[in-house]
């Protein structure tokens, strides 16, 4: 039962979502330990806690551990989380074990979220981007886009490149729109155009990167002039002082999701929580800094500073320029897209 001083403590933040049906005493959330659930600990699930009396039970586990374990659970039928961590294409190829969202029953979620916030399986809790990052000192007047990048002409010096389980889609984007197809033409990807295009800067890749780790300290160390990576890591290495700077045409939106499993043992309390994130602005700000990635809040971006907000793909001037992947196609050609990147790497 709710303390009664906690509920005065936490009027504000009841009221908005007061709209959403009673729940039960706990939320079961799964999602990447170490500095992602630090943070999410502090900025949310304490404040969700104090505001519904609604105890957060933290899971830490890697994504693809996360996916086999409930899928396990969904095969036994005890099903233990109630919120995990989704990508886009997790929302097309794990949908069979997810719940459905109505959107509309989210107040805060649609008051609140950007466009594209909310999917009927999964909610956005943190947006970064595919970018490019550039070493100022080498290039005071940085590339400006993607076929710059292949320029090694007018921006020579080596080049830092993924080489990590999601590459096989989004590199090849990359390469369309550096061989000069627009966004909005990019799906269905051609393949043979993009692997054309990417033989053209194979011989220039210095470092072929694994990790988000990996990524900074080539960048660091100035094994590169130029890298595609990460914004989360590129802006992480830009606060530690480091002479880099982003580049936010044509971005590729990369999307932290919270999705609901079926059969969730909580699943009232987990669309309250997914529903307090959105109203928690105050909680924004210090999670975003922490993490490095942006939230999907209109409110939690609108508590930072501008001269901070520029630093996030959210802020509009930077949203405006993401390119949204087709996860529908991606899914159907999933199969096709890891051998074709698995024989290319391998040569």
């Amino acid at each position: 039962m709710r303390h009664p001083r906690m509920l005065l403590a936490a009027g504000c933040i009841l009221a908005v979502t007061a709209a959403l049906p009673a729940t039960a005493d706990e939320v079961v959330i799964a999602t990447t330990g170490g500095l992602m659930r630090n943070s999410l600990e502090a900025n949310m699930y304490k404040p969700f806690t104090e505001a519904t009396g609604i105890e957060v039970v933290p899971v830490d586990i890697e994504v693809p551990d996360q996916w086999a374990k409930a899928e396990a659970m969904a095969r036994s039928g005890k099903m233990e989380y109630d919120v995990v961590t989704a990508t886009g294409g997790d929302l097309i190829e794990k949908k069979d074990i997810l719940h459905e969202i109505d959107c509309a029953a989210l107040p805060n979620v649609v008051k609140n979220g950007l466009p594209g916030s909310c999917e009927p399986y999964g909610v956005v809790r943190t947006i970064g981007a595919q970018m490019i990052a550039y070493d100022t000192e080498v290039f005071p007047e940085g590339p400006k886009n993607w076929a710059d990048f292949w320029n090694v002409e007018k921006f020579p010096g080596g080049r830092g490149l993924p080489d990590t389980g999601d590459r096989d889609w989004w590199l090849p984007a990359i390469a369309l729109m550096a061989d000069g197809v627009k966004p909005a033409d990019l799906w269905p990807l051609d393949l043979d155009r993009a692997y054309k295009k990417l033989d053209e800067i194979r011989p220039h890749v210095a470092v072929w990167w694994k990790t988000g780790n990996q990524m900074q300290q080539i960048m660091r160390n100035k094994e590169v002039v130029m890298i595609i990576g990460y914004s989360g890591r590129a802006l992480a290495t830009v606060r530690e002082g480091q002479p880099w700077a982003m580049v936010w045409e044509d971005t590729i939106r990369d999307a932290g999701i919270m999705s609901i499993m079926k059969d969730a043992p909580n699943l009232e309390a987990a669309l309250k929580y997914i529903d307090f994130f959105y109203a928690n602005s105050d909680g924004h700000p210090e999670f975003m800094r922490a993490v490095n990635y942006a939230t999907s809040s209109r409110g939690g971006l609108e508590k930072l500073p501008p001269e901070e907000q520029v630093l996030y793909p959210t802020a509009p001037e930077n949203f405006a320029k993401m390119v949204v992947p087709d996860f529908e196609w991606i899914g159907k050609n999933r199969a096709e897209l890891r051998d074709r990147w698995t024989k290319w790497i391998a040569q």
